[in-house]
């Protein structure tokens, strides 16, 4: 007879299953993280910058150790705080936060009380640092900042939560700035989910600009943003600071009559025929200083007859074509694959505390984690395997049966000999612990 919480199967009843395997973990594979964080020095970084004002008289566990390991979950891909009850005495989270046991999900809602907007500006401080330390190590001196806004569901009454017309629910609306050439995620801001795309933008993005070209200087930035960034004081905010950008357009009367102008049609014509024609002209919107310069793509698709006109703003020089202009924002695209894997891959758009702030902290802890494993595959990962989503490096690398094994001094994991990825395990081992900071 089965006994409580076994089960016997159906294709071999002689086999029987239940969840009492003992000082066995399913995340063995996150000891690479925590190598890779101990090389950057990401513990320090934390406790020297996250100042959280605490009034406990007696606590197991600190908050750069609860930090941590929400962290460590949600890299895990466990989006949920109360996985903490079921993981509180995993060996392998055990091993990596150095505890006998986790923090609780109690616990963890605790911390996130305790939280206040100071401490969100520190956290952006330590991406910052953390971001500058992977700059420096890559030796990049040119950058591309992609910005855009996304939507985050909200359920029930929560605080500054409405309706947000575009995605047609109701939400929260953050605002995003990934690095288009690393895929790292520079800043990102919690708004009400009534905000307008472009609401705020120059303040967003200047302390940016300033960091980086006053801090830590680059050589060149290039901002990209799709039409709902097409504002002045964004276009002014890039002059003023000799940035470059591309911005696309929303397409009006005055620049349809523009565009048609380049477009010529004979007798002859071949309508059977795809055809792209690009122009750059000089056009001043009547809420703009003075005119910019506008590339315009017209696209007439086959056995049609009328063409399809995109329009891109952009300051940069007249040397470089029309159409390279619209190749150049083209592969601002790839931030959508980003904003997904923040989200389906880090939780960025969890949204379970009721208070604006609490939302807001963990939407960055989330960055936090996402860049953490970005860092770690764009610099330790071997070519064929730097572009894998997290799900795809969970499965490889995360999710690795082990077992911990003590003996007098000394400690063993011990993985699984059926890992069938384990020559790749050993391999970006070995790069962490190799890599060379400058």
């Amino acid at each position: 007879m089965a006994i409580l919480h076994e089960n016997r199967l159906l294709f071999n009843s002689n086999i029987s299953v239940s969840h009492s395997g003992g000082n066995l973990s399913s995340d063995s594979g996150l000891i690479l993280v925590k190598e890779f964080m101990h090389t950057i020095n990401f513990s320090n970084i934390l406790k020297q910058n996250l100042i959280i004002n605490d009034n406990r008289l007696y606590h197991k566990h600190t908050n750069q150790a609860i930090i941590e390991q929400i962290i460590f979950q949600l890299i895990g891909g466990y989006q949920t705080d109360s996985s903490a009850d079921i993981l509180s005495k995993d060996p392998i989270f055990q091993s990596l936060l150095a505890k006998e046991q986790l923090a609780s999900q109690p616990s963890i809602s605790r911390f996130w009380d305790r939280l206040n907007q100071e401490n969100i500006f520190q956290l952006q401080e330590v991406n910052q640092i953390l971001l500058d330390k992977v700059r420096t190590a890559r030796n990049t001196t040119e950058m591309i900042f992609d910005l855009d806004s996304t939507h985050s569901d909200t359920f029930g009454n929560q605080e500054n939560s409405n309706y947000n017309a575009h995605y047609q629910t109701n939400g929260y609306h953050p605002l995003v700035a990934f690095e288009g050439l690393t895929g790292d995620l520079l800043k990102a801001e919690l708004r009400s989910g009534n905000v307008y795309t472009s609401n705020g933008v120059a303040d967003f993005v200047q302390p940016l600009f300033d960091h980086y070209q006053e801090t830590v200087p680059v050589s060149s930035i290039l901002v990209r943003a799709d039409s709902g960034f097409a504002t002045p004081e964004l276009y002014e905010l890039c002059e003023e600071r000799r940035n470059f950008y591309v911005i696309r357009l929303k397409s009006n009367r005055k620049l349809g009559k523009i565009a048609e102008q380049f477009i010529s049609i004979d007798d002859q014509h071949d309508w059977d025929r795809k055809e792209v024609h690009y122009a750059s002209v000089l056009y001043q919107a009547k809420n703009w200083s003075h005119s910019r310069r506008v590339c315009i793509k017209s696209t007439r698709e086959a056995t049609e007859l009328i063409a399809r006109h995109e329009f891109i703003v952009t300051n940069l020089s007249e040397d470089i074509s029309a159409e390279a202009v619209f190749q150049t924002y083209s592969k601002r695209g790839t931030m959508e694959n980003y904003i997904k894997e923040a989200k389906n891959g880090f939780y960025f758009d969890k949204t379970d505390s009721p208070r604006f702030l609490e939302n807001h902290a963990r939407m960055m802890v989330s960055v936090l984690a996402y860049n953490m494993v970005n860092f770690m595959r764009t610099l330790c990962f071997t070519k064929e395997t730097k572009g894998f989503q997290v799900s795809t490096i969970r499965l490889f690398l995360f999710k690795v049966a082990g077992k911990l094994v003590h003996s007098g001094r000394k400690t063993s994991l011990k993985l699984s000999s059926s890992h069938v990825y384990q020559k790749l395990f050993r391999k970006i081992l070995w790069n962490i612990q190799h890599f060379k900071w400058e």
